[in-house]
């Protein structure tokens, strides 16, 4: 009798074993499956704000080189509203099957949980990252009556007069604001912050000269640059930008730790198929690797950056924990 329970129980976890194997095997099937059948329809990219900004041209640009890898067009989905977080929610809740995707800046993936309250997804936990696609250098810039041309000039009036150098950006939580509270802390002085609800009225008002300070992206200041109605002073970024050679980083002018760069980061609902992750990752280092595409970039002021996956999980986990410390540390907060 023993000896029969013994075989008996021999057989069901061989039996078992054997289970595992077909379902691991039907598992691996399927997602194969899926990634040759992918894509069937097109492709829709979110977008977490308004069509016309820097962030929509550069998903335009790309999108369009991608469908002659794909087969499939890739459309632009503009869903802005909530520092990028109404975009982020849709793409995070939508089906992982690489058919809705989201461009989004690092704010979305990276700063907006730890400021704002009950957010409706989690970063870390319900993204698969794509790709990085771009970087942007933000740029420090003020109205040309100050009569400075440095970050430490800047700085000074600062010290001179704490609390009363305002300094613009485009919202709370924002990269140029977060640029802004790096100077802070590297440099030991206090400034007036004023949040906008976009760039284009923060710059609006920089050149009217109602804010004397102002924080953005390159492709938002370049034209104002170029033109002579702004004045930049420092690039808050970790390298110059290859468009305004002559600018140095805030680093180089004794302001450590002040890289506020704005990356832009292609992401899939988490448990999107890797198959699926990989086609899209070798379609979007393609679109990158044109020399068309690269040269629109670059002009823009954004840096072409590309790579693997695993590239942009391990900057999105070190961006978003560097942020969450600025964060805490200055106390910034907001609801939306």
């Amino acid at each position: 009798m023993l000896h029969t329970q013994n075989s008996d129980g021999n057989r069901e976890e061989g039996l078992r074993k054997i289970l595992a194997v077909v379902a691991v095997g039907a598992a691996l099937w399927f997602a194969g499956a899926q990634a040759q059948e992918f894509p069937n329809r097109p492709i829709r990219m979110v977008i977490a704000f308004p069509a016309g900004g820097p962030t929509d041209f550069v998903g335009r640009v790309i999108a369009d080189k991608m469908k002659a890898v794909l087969g499939q067009p890739v459309i632009i989905e503009n869903k802005p509203g909530a520092n990028g977080t109404l975009g982020a929610e849709y793409v995070a809740k939508a089906d992982p099957d690489g058919h809705v995707l989201f461009l989004s800046t690092v704010g979305a993936v990276a700063v907006s949980p730890h400021i704002y309250p009950n957010m409706p997804y989690d970063p870390l936990r319900d993204f698969a990252p794509v790709v990085e696609v771009v970087s942007n250098t933000t740029v420090v810039a003020v109205n040309p009556k100050l009569g400075i041309k440095t970050a430490k000039e800047l700085v000074e009036l600062a010290k001179a007069k704490p609390g009363a150098i305002t300094f613009a950006s485009t919202g709370i939580g924002s990269t140029p604001h977060l640029a802004q509270e790096e100077l802070a802390i590297a440099a030991g002085v206090k400034f007036l912050h004023v949040p906008y609800r976009g760039a284009a009225p923060a710059l609006t008002d920089l050149i009217g000269g109602q804010v004397l300070a102002l924080a953005a992206d390159v492709p938002v200041l370049i034209a104002q640059i170029n033109a002579g109605t702004i004045v930049p002073v420092g690039a808050a970024a970790n390298a110059r930008n290859a468009i305004l050679p002559d600018l140095p980083t805030l680093a180089e002018q004794g302001y450590p730790d002040t890289d506020a760069s704005n990356w832009y980061g292609l992401f899939a609902p988490a448990k999107t198929p890797p198959a699926v992750i990989a086609k899209l990752n070798a379609a979007v280092n393609a679109a990158l690797d044109d020399p068309e595409t690269r040269d629109k970039l670059v002009k823009s002021g954004a840096v072409p950056v590309g790579g693997t996956a695993e590239a942009l999980r391990a900057k999105h986990k070190a961006e978003y924990d560097k942020w969450g410390r600025v964060v805490s540390e200055r106390g910034i907060k907001d609801t939306l």
